[in-house]
Parts: structure tokens; sequence; C-alpha cells
């Protein structure tokens, strides 16, 4: 399980280090086989285990192919589905049509997300997250399941 946030850089060719603390789950859980995606609602990457993508990669192709929204989503996600690996030194190489995609520079934000971890260009993310800070919902607009969350 993935949890919390990591502000990271990227280095000239596109590497990344993976905190400590996802190591060695990651090692364990998929031998540091990961794969790497886009978002389609944020300018952002999804990076997953292979075994975690691999069970949304199913999901993912039992869609209907003539359905627009259904091709739309096979399309960006397993179009843009990458396979890594993390190095010796725990590092993975983000493909450079991906950084540009969600516009990683050098500072970077590792968000995790449960089974998931999102890369962030760390402004994008700062703005984005302030945005979600600011943003006001009446109660009527919250699904059942968030009204009866208690934290």
């Amino acid at each position: 399980m993935f949890r919390g946030i990591n502000t990271i850089n990227i280095d000239a060719k596109g590497r990344m280090a993976m905190p400590a603390r996802y190591r060695e789950q990651l090692i364990s859980h998929c031998s540091g086989h990961l794969v790497v995606t886009i978002d389609t609602n944020h300018r952002c990457l999804l990076l997953y285990p292979a075994t975690e993508w691999e069970q949304i990669e199913r999901q993912i192709e039992s869609l209907s192919s003539f359905e627009s929204m259904s091709q739309r989503v096979k399309h960006l996600l397993i179009g843009h589905a990458t396979d890594l690996e993390l190095d010796s030194s725990g590092r993975i190489l983000l493909p450079q049509e991906l950084r540009f995609y969600a516009e990683l520079e050098k500072h970077v934000c590792l968000i995790g997300q449960g089974k998931k971890l999102e890369i962030w260009n760390q402004d994008n993310w700062n703005s984005q997250r302030d945005k979600w800070l600011t943003e006001s919902s009446s109660e009527g607009d919250l699904p059942d399941k968030l009204r009866s969350l208690a934290l």
C-alpha cells in the first residue's frame, strides 16, 4: 500500500529514484517490475506494480471497442503504458514522451494512492492541491459513501 507524498528530483536522463520506503514493497510485491501510463484527468503519470496493472489492463481490455469513451480509454491508458524496472540503484527511467505529457522537469512529487503512485510536476501538484482545498462543495453534491466516511 502506497501512501504519503515525496518530493524527488529527476536527473537529466529522466531517471527518478524511488524512496527507500517503497523500494522494498516493490521488490517483494512485483520484483521491481512496474508499469507507468498517463492519467486521463490530470497532467500526471500513474505508476503501478506490474501485478496491479495487469488486473487493470484486463478490465480495460474487456471494455467495448464500439463505444467511443471506452475506445478512448483503451487508446490512452494502454497505448501509453510502458514497462519499467527498478535498476540496481532503485531508480526508474521515465520515458521522454510521458515526461513531456506530465510536464515533468527536475522537481516532481510522488503521491501514494493505495495500489498505485502518481507522479506530478511539483508546481502542478501544488496548484491542483490548493485548488482542491479551496473548492467548496455542498453536502448534497457528495456521494453517499463520502458522506458516511468518518475520519
